[in-house]
């Protein structure tokens, strides 16, 4: 069975968040957790808030132990970017784009 949780309009990039996600795929949930504790990045603080919200709803709504739960997905979209602009050089301005992320973090039972 698959769980799963979801953070939206998250502020910080999707390549950012990425790189974090691919370390915890096809992990067992409490290791990736571990993992995710001693990687110091603002991407890891948010996909443990994801990673244990989705633990949860395991736990909570499907009825299925912690300890056999494994990462199926973790997948980053990217959502919607708030577009600024910046004073430049000549009286120009330059834009400056913040981006937004969508974290989704999909767990099973099956190994």
């Amino acid at each position: 069975m698959e769980v799963q949780a979801l953070t939206k309009y998250q502020r910080i990039s999707a390549k950012k968040v990425r790189e974090v996600a691919r370390v915890i795929q096809g992990k067992p949930a409490d290791h990736a957790l571990e993992l995710l504790r001693f990687i110091p990045r603002k991407s890891a603080r948010l996909l443990s808030k994801t990673l244990q919200s989705a633990i949860a709803n395991a736990e909570n709504n499907h009825n299925l132990a912690s300890n056999n739960l494994v990462i199926a997905k973790a997948i980053v979209e990217e959502g919607p970017t708030i577009k600024r602009f910046k004073a430049a050089a000549r009286g120009s301005a330059k834009p400056i784009n913040k981006r937004t992320s969508h974290l989704r973090v999909v767990l099973t039972d099956n190994r």
